[in-house]
Parts: C-alpha cells; sequence; structure tokens
C-alpha cells in the first residue's frame, strides 16, 4: 500500500431513503440471514425528507472500525453490522488516488480500519424504519469507497442481513423484495418494479 506513513484520508458519501412496505412480509424462514417467507412490495420515500447520509473513511491512522449515529458513537460489536461490513470487505476491489499518491490493494481492505459517521434527517424508532435507510448506507458506502463491482441486487442481499427493510432500500420508487429459494439467501434480494426516474433517486454518491 503507497503513502502508508502519510496521514491521508479518503471517503465516500451516500444517501439512500427509508420506504414503507404496501405488501409486507409476514415472518421469516431463516432468522440469521434474515429470509422472509412471501415476496413482499415497499414504496421509497422521499429522500429529500426521510433518509440516512452516511459518510464512511478510510485511513492507516485509524485504529479500528468506529461509527456514529447522529453524533453518537455506537458498538459495531454486533452481529448485523459485523455481517455487512464482512461481505463487502470480501468483494472489495483496488483503489487508486492518483492526486493523493494513495494505491490500496483489494487485500489490504481487510487490514485498514473505517469511521462511519450516519446521520437521519427524521426521528430515529418513530416507526418509518430507520434501519432501512441506515444499513443501505452502511453497505453502499463502504462498497463504493472500496471500489466493489456489483449490482444493486446483490448489495440489496448483503444489506438484507442487516435489516431485512434495507433490502428495497437500494432502489426507488415501487420495489419488490424477492423471498428466494436457496438456502444461502443468494436470490433473496430486491428488484425495482418502477422507474425511480418518477420518484426520486435512491442512492446519491457525493
Amino acid at each position: 500500500m503507497a503513502a502508508e506513513t502519510q496521514s491521508w484520508v479518503l471517503m465516500a458519501t451516500a444517501r439512500a431513503p427509508t420506504n414503507i412496505a404496501v405488501i409486507k412480509y409476514w415472518g421469516k424462514r431463516d432468522e440469521a440471514l434474515i429470509l422472509p417467507i412471501n415476496d413482499s412490495i415497499s414504496v421509497t420515500l422521499d429522500p429529500d425528507h426521510l433518509s440516512a447520509t452516511t459518510t464512511v473513511a478510510v485511513s492507516p491512522s485509524f485504529k479500528q472500525d468506529r461509527m456514529w449515529l447522529n453524533g453518537k458513537e455506537i458498538s459495531l460489536s454486533g452481529g448485523r453490522y459485523q455481517n455487512c461490513l464482512r461481505e463487502i470487505r470480501k468483494r472489495a476491489g483496488d483503489v487508486e488516488d492518483e492526486k493523493k499518491g494513495i494505491r490500496i490493494k483489494k487485500e489490504d481492505w481487510e487490514k485498514m480500519h473505517l469511521h462511519i459517521a450516519s446521520y437521519n434527517n427524521f426521528p430515529t424508532a418513530a416507526g418509518l424504519a430507520s434501519s432501512a435507510a441506515g444499513f443501505a448506507c452502511l453497505v453502499f458506502t463502504p462498497a463504493k469507497l472500496m471500489n466493489v463491482k456489483e449490482e444493486h441486487g446483490n448489495f440489496s442481499a448483503i444489506a438484507r442481513q442487516g435489516s431485512g427493510s434495507a433490502c428495497p432500500s437500494m432502489y426507488g420508487g415501487f420495489v419488490k423484495w424477492k423471498m428466494g429459494n436457496d438456502a444461502d439467501g443468494s436470490d433473496s434480494i430486491a428488484v425495482q418494479l418502477a422507474s425511480k426516474t418518477k420518484f426520486g433517486m435512491t442512492l446519491l454518491l457525493f
């Protein structure tokens, strides 16, 4: 990894909306992987008013992964956080920033630590599924930082492991969360039913 002795920071920021289910799922066939027993359909809400914005930073000076939610540090020791971050790190690619002289190889990401700051523009635990927006961002933002080359549907399968409601927040408009049939949950993903241009952009990378 080049420029290791320098005090550099590389960042990415994204925003994801919450959503409301119009056809709900009625239970889970697998609690650990958060796999539903039926398909569901959700509508994405206006990201200008009901969304999470997350910034993820990486630096050789960071000693451990840390996260702040609405300005308050929270623990990342929970299995759902760890599952999401582990899956993204497994898919990381090479990253190079010529202007800063930074070159990170894909295998280096296992040793690099992240600082994550997330902010909801609506009250947490107010019945508006803040975890949907939060976990969608928790997956999408580090994935962009680490140059992960995946489709949104694959990101939704990872976000689902943090919060089932995060799965459809990977898209805008009306979104179907497919229950899937595979035991590992790889086919339990979100697919968009209506164009996001009609309902607003879901994920915005700044």
